[in-house]
């Protein structure tokens, strides 16, 4: 009998649904509180604010939900905060998401895990847990957090849920605090513990407009320089960013704002019933007590055909799969979906640069040839190089000039919650 992995089935699943517009995948932030105060979260809130508790969904109104997300054809389900387990009603949530079928994913820092929680996650198994490890040591750890004892606790965690044999993986975001622990963490993770590990360097700023995050975000260099110390890393960046390439050769440009899933195929659901496009979207929300189905039926149709209004340099850009720009980010950092964001744009070509990835011309852009950043970025290029060379077996250059690497079978190196699957 033939066998697919959960990976191609997944993948073949939605494509054959996508046209269809279901919302298979939703992901839900039960609540913005949190016992951490990381100096680079976007969304998260005191344990004591009592302001904000008031305001999120009751249990009633998530089982309500959930009752309406596996009318409308919701399969997976993402679980994240804030810090999922600050709600003392959550694994009520998750019991009655698990006896409704979902495909359960849960975000969470670690901290608030204990012995009764893990035993209930090993009796209704999640699909996956993702961990975030903040640094290897207890120092960097928690001059992250800045809560005296929080590494200690994210530990206890890790081994609670190891012990029970639970379907656990650990990640990282790379910031100054941490970036020389990295790959302390991965070794820690996969080696130690033999579960698998990712890290990203995207840092968004506050989704109360603070910009605070972007202290300790790092540079453009920093960044591509994780990447080439890492053989995965660097061969993933280049397969996917030729995969990436060839499809957007073979379909047109669409002329709408949104390129990604949200609004196709996912959602994202806020502590306080705002569903929106994705979970960093925070300029129009739907309230869903007004019910799930009005809101994905017309709300998010409303939003996902939202047509461009002026051309930029992000519409012809190949390199968007190893950039991360979206309107998402544009409101964000800029105010403007639609304005390119620069951190974003400087570390995309410098990747692209650094691991021979082409660089197609594509407007009015200061990093391509020809633009008045390009000669700095190139030497910057140079010195990634020369001092993080590319730790994988050599590259391939085929006949029409192309240069790709010996990939290594992974998880893509990034991606978006909202409109990938879980």
């Amino acid at each position: 009998m033939e066998t697919l992995s959960y990976a191609t089935f997944s993948e073949a699943f939605q494509n054959r649904w996508a046209a269809a517009r279901v919302p298979l995948n939703g992901t839900i932030e039960v609540t913005r509180r949190c016992p951490l105060e990381c100096l680079h979260c976007y969304n998260n809130l005191p344990m004591t604010d009592g302001g904000a508790r008031d305001r999120e969904l009751t249990l009633a109104e998530h089982c309500r939900l959930l009752d309406e997300l596996a009318d409308a054809g919701c399969l997976w389900l993402l679980y994240t905060g804030g810090e999922i387990f600050a709600r003392r009603d959550f694994l009520d949530i998750y019991t009655y998401a698990k006896k409704k079928g979902f495909i359960i994913t849960l975000f969470t820092n670690g901290t608030l895990i204990t012995e009764r929680i893990a035993d209930c996650l090993a009796a209704w198994r999640p699909f996956a847990i993702e961990i975030t490890l903040y640094g290897r040591t207890r120092d960097t750890y928690e001059r992250l957090t800045g809560i005296p004892g929080s590494y200690e606790k994210c530990l206890r965690g890790i081994r609670v849920l190891l012990d029970r044999g639970l379907p656990l993986a650990l990640k990282t975001v790379a910031v100054s605090t941490n970036r020389h622990e990295v790959f302390d963490m991965q070794r820690f993770a996969e080696e130690d513990l033999g579960v698998k590990f990712k890290f990203d360097s995207m840092i968004n700023p506050r989704i109360d407009c603070s910009q605070s995050p972007l202290e300790v975000r790092l540079s453009a260099e920093e960044c591509v320089a994780l990447d080439l110390a890492d053989a995965r890393r660097a061969d993933e960046w280049v397969k996917f960013a030729e995969e990436v390439r060839c499809a957007i050769e073979r379909k047109p440009i669409a002329d709408t704002i949104y390129q990604c899933g949200g609004g196709v195929s996912s959602f994202a659901i806020d502590p306080y019933g705002g569903m929106s496009i994705c979970v960093i979207s925070e300029a129009h929300k739907y309230n869903v007590r007004d019910g799930f189905r009005a809101g994905w039926e017309q709300f998010l149709r409303r939003e996902r055909a939202r047509k461009v209004t002026r051309p930029t340099k992000c519409a012809a850009c190949v390199l968007k799969a190893v950039c991360g720009m979206c309107p998402a980010n544009g409101e964000l950092e800029n105010g403007d979906p639609e304005a390119p964001v620069d951190w974003l744009c400087r570390t995309a070509h410098l990747r692209a640069m650094a691991l021979g990835i082409p660089i197609v011309p594509h407007g009015d852009c200061e990093y391509c040839e020809g633009g008045l950043a390009h000669p700095a970025l190139a030497e910057s290029a140079a010195r990634v190089r020369t001092t993080t060379p590319i730790a994988h077996t050599p590259a391939t250059v085929t006949k029409d000039g192309r240069r790709f690497l010996h990939v290594v079978a992974t998880d893509p190196a990034s991606g978006c919650a909202s409109c990938s699957a879980h």
